[in-house]
């Protein structure tokens, strides 16, 4: 916030140059998360999001989108994030978890739902400037075995095909691509209702290992 002091009449200049900076300021605090966040690796952690989170989270998905910018894909770099009622959705029905750096700030958040028996990621995404840390798999090792836990059987998720840091990232994580046959209902339909080319899409698996478990639909 910034504090304004009373000022004699005729200090037009000082009034603004002291507003100025205020704005300064608080531009300065606002830029700093977008680009001046730490390159070098930072201790992370995995933890559930809060209310105070979703703006964070937003910000986080907006810029890991703007890399589809540099591979010619402008509308999905120009895509709205998950709007804050939904985020506030997923935080409620305890779906929704952030890595963190040393100071408790997000630098990288997932989503899930669960389709079909298995934990559909819904939404996962990393800073840029924490990017090739690991903090994607991290996310994505930590709804596995929230999944295992509540006896789900997979991680499902739909991507990009050709992009490289989606369907072969996560081939490297230990998804497959799904055969046609393979689609289940709910999936299909999730698929369906994203649109666009849905010729450039993929769904894909991790199979999980069979847990004892809790209803995680309940």
């Amino acid at each position: 916030m910034v504090t304004r002091r009373l000022m004699r009449p005729g200090t037009f200049r000082e009034r603004n140059a002291i507003e100025a900076v205020g704005l300064l300021m608080c531009f300065g605090s606002f830029l700093s998360y977008f680009c001046a966040m730490v390159s070098e690796p930072v201790a992370v952690s995995v933890r559930q999001a809060r209310p105070e989170d979703v703006g964070r989270v937003q910000a986080i998905q907006l810029a890991a989108g703007n890399a589809f910018r540099d591979i010619g894909m402008p509308a999905v770099a120009d895509s709205p994030p998950l709007p804050a009622e939904s985020l506030s959705g997923y935080r409620r029905a305890g779906r929704a978890w952030v890595a963190v750096d040393e100071y408790d700030d997000p630098i990288g958040f997932v989503v899930a739902d669960v389709v079909d028996d298995r934990a559909h990621i819904e939404q996962v995404s990393v800073h840029p400037a924490h990017a090739r840390q690991r903090i994607g798999a991290m996310l994505l090792d930590h709804v596995a075995n929230w999944a295992a836990e509540n006896g789900l059987t997979g991680l499902t998720l739909i991507t990009f095909r050709g992009v490289p840091w989606n369907a072969p990232y996560y081939e490297r994580l230990g998804f497959r691509e799904l055969a046609d046959t393979e689609v289940t209902p709910g999936l299909a339909a999730r698929k369906a209702a994203e649109g666009g080319n849905l010729a450039a899409r993929v769904c894909m698996l991790r199979e999980l290992p069979a847990h004892d478990h809790i209803d995680a639909t309940a």
